[in-house]
């Protein structure tokens, strides 16, 4: 029939201008894509389901490695009790604030949602890292410390500095502990202004973030640049001390059993997850005139702190980089691109509405009617090759 189609096509060319005078009235049908206006990414939200699924399934995991690691978290802690006291009361609140009836409602619906993913993102990643490290094998310190060379950095000048300086070492303690305030305050400025969808997409982004540093981290254990470069009487202890080299090979043996939250040490090296927050930080608050220089200095007097007080190579400072940009790159346009596709509504074409409906042997006389080569010809070509009339 497709053959039939086409000769009737090809006898009829000559045809077009009395295809007007067809009681179908095709000529009046024209063939268009009604396209909607391309929407502003900064108004398309990330579904909130798809960060609690993410974050949920994220948790689960996480459980499931401990099992498999001998580790469990501390159930007579007091502190893991409150903490678990804190999530059912924010829980209930959420439930209670679903449907806002003020502004000030809103806000701490808001404020609920955006903080507690946040910290939940967070106590998944630090207890995640136990389980990984128990995974990983031997140390990466003379590959990580050779690179540094190679950038012409050296550590224990930094860290001789810092040492003979005590007023630095307490300005970089302040600096390097402020990783929670940057999003204390951006998560609060979100709630208040009423800007959700930028608060998910950087929540998103911290998860993916976090997500890849600790799968590379199983790729790059180490024990710090304290601990491998330094021999003999240590001057000043970070903020970070000696945990890496100390916890992950009882980790490695099984000899620790019990987490609790109040002791939860961080033990990834590379990549620096400070920098990556830092980062990330900046870019979140870059857009806000009123919070982009505030927040970029305290950032950046913690990525200062992050080589001594974190005990980091400044090659795990530039690896953390690259994962918050990519992780920034991945979400912000990787992932709104895709949420931007599936709420694109499908353009309404009155000529293939009409075609769906045509029944088969009207279908031959439309294209009978048509000039070769013609979009309302390849519709009707179409319409039938659909239908299997052509077999």
């Amino acid at each position: 029939m497709r053959r039939r189609a086409a000769a009737i096509l090809h006898a009829h060319d000559s045809r077009r201008s009395d295809a007007r005078q067809y009681p179908g009235a095709v000529s009046d049908l024209t063939i268009h894509s009604v396209l909607p206006p391309i929407r502003d990414k900064t108004v398309i939200e990330l579904p909130g389901h798809w960060l609690v699924t993410a974050i949920a399934a994220s948790l689960l995991l996480v459980l499931a490695l401990m099992t498999h690691a001998q580790l469990e978290l501390d159930p007579h802690n007091l502190i893991n009790r409150l903490f678990a006291a804190i999530a059912v009361a924010g829980i209930i609140a959420r439930i209670a604030l679903r449907r806002p009836r003020t502004r000030a409602h809103r806000v701490a619906r808001d404020g609920i949602d955006h903080v507690g993913l946040f910290a939940l993102i967070c106590l998944v990643g630090a207890l995640a890292s136990y389980p990984v490290a128990a995974s990983t094998r031997g140390f990466e310190d003379f590959a990580l410390e050779r690179t540094d060379r190679l950038l012409r950095f050296n550590w224990l000048s930094w860290y001789d500095f810092v040492a003979a300086h005590p007023w630095l070492q307490f300005a970089e303690s302040v600096a390097y502990q402020s990783i929670f305030v940057s999003p204390a305050i951006l998560l609060g400025y979100f709630a208040y202004s009423g800007r959700r969808g930028e608060a998910r997409l950087f929540i998103a982004s911290f998860w993916l973030a976090a997500v890849v540093t600790l799968l590379l981290f199983t790729l790059t254990p180490a024990q710090g640049p304290l601990a491998y470069l330094w021999h003999g009487r240590i001057p000043y202890m970070p903020q970070s001390a000696l945990y890496q080299a100390q916890v992950i090979p009882l980790l490695r043996h099984h000899e620790v059993h019990r987490v609790a939250v109040t002791s939860i040490h961080g033990l990834v090296c590379a990549p620096s997850f400070h920098t990556v927050s830092a980062v990330l930080y900046i870019i979140a608050a870059w857009p806000i005139r009123r919070l982009r220089w505030p927040l970029l200095a305290l950032n950046i007097a913690m990525l200062l702190a992050t080589p001594v007080e974190g005990t980091h190579y400044l090659t795990d400072m530039i690896a953390g980089a690259v994962v918050a940009v990519a992780a920034s790159v991945a979400v912000r346009r990787g992932l709104l691109s895709l949420i931007e596709e599936l709420q694109r509504p499908v353009p309404f074409d009155p000529l293939r509405t009409m075609l769906r409906r045509a029944p088969n042997h009207q279908l031959m006389h439309l294209l009978a009617m048509e000039s070769s080569g013609g979009p309302r010809a390849n519709a009707i070509l179409h319409e039938i090759d659909r239908r299997g009339l052509d077999s």
